[in-house]
């Protein structure tokens, strides 16, 4: 990757911290999609029977910072078991998320998902819940900042290329949700029920990205920003961008029933996109 004098300054910094094995890039920078102001994604991974010193790692986050007063890191399991834990922090003006990952766990998960073994839990930030797929495209991803043991490298030789057992676990997972989120926010309709028509056409908005980027073979790792990349894929849906919008500009005038309208017709289109898919498998 193109030289970074803020990742040249860090990495070191974070790789000298005891139970750090390796250190990745990951988000739209690693993925070469961001902007000046996107923020760096940094994934610390560690091994289960010797997790990071977070002590040091905090005593370490102090020196890079841009205020020592305001450095902050959580124990293993702060931020839950999916997004594990880590720190935000700003450095030379820039937003870095630090993230832990096990990297036992996540061989773990990658191959059940190679398997067709899939899990989707309730998580905060993620709206529409964390797939456990995700763990496998932060790998698939990601590009290796410092892996001397060369754990990222096994493992994402693990995760390339796409399963097709992930595919159809993927699409038979999400793919039916899409109708019954808009069945239910249309029986919500005479209640005049906003905020749960708005939270069915939320869910039913993310499950066909879901489709989409399984139809594609790509790793969706972040509900933000997934209908508009979704959109640019080979196999999708017309439109999709502009109908998206236009299902929120009805719903936020009060019309729900032209925005579920959009909805069922977008669903009839991925079920015959995906139906063509299987045909040519």
């Amino acid at each position: 990757m193109p030289s970074d004098p803020l990742l040249e300054r860090i990495v070191p910094a974070l790789a000298d911290v005891g139970g750090i094995e390796a250190v990745v890039l990951g988000g739209s920078r690693a993925r070469g999609t961001a902007h000046a102001a996107s923020d760096y994604d940094i994934g610390l991974y560690f091994l289960v029977d010797k997790p990071p010193d977070t002590d040091r790692l905090l005593q370490v986050a102090k020196t890079i910072v841009d205020d020592p007063n305001t450095a902050a890191v959580t124990p293993v399991g702060g931020w839950g078991p999916w997004i594990v834990g880590g720190g935000w922090l700003s450095i030379a003006g820039q937003k870095v998320d630090l993230l832990y990952r096990c990297a036992d766990d996540v061989a773990r998960v990658i191959e059940a998902c190679r398997n067709g073994r899939i899990g989707v839990d309730y998580q905060p930030g993620h709206p529409h819940g964390f797939c456990s797929a995700i763990w496998m495209g932060e790998i698939a991803l990601c590009q290796p900042l410092h892996d001397p043991r060369g754990i990222i490298a096994r493992l994402k030789a693990m995760a390339s290329p796409y399963p097709k057992p992930l595919r159809e676990a993927m699409i038979r997972r999400f793919q039916w949700e899409i109708m019954f989120s808009i069945e239910n926010a249309e029986l919500a309709v005479p209640r005049e029920e906003q905020t749960h028509i708005a939270g069915c056409a939320y869910r039913a908005l993310a499950c066909i990205a879901q489709v989409l980027f399984a139809l594609n073979e790509r790793y969706l790792i972040n509900e933000k920003g997934a209908l508009r990349e979704a959109a640019d894929f080979p196999l999708t849906i017309p439109d999709l961008a502009l109908r998206s919008a236009d299902v929120w500009e009805l719903i936020g005038n009060n019309e729900p029933e032209p925005a579920l309208a959009i909805l069922r017709t977008v669903d009839q289109e991925l079920r015959l996109l995906a139906d063509a898919r299987a045909d040519s498998a």
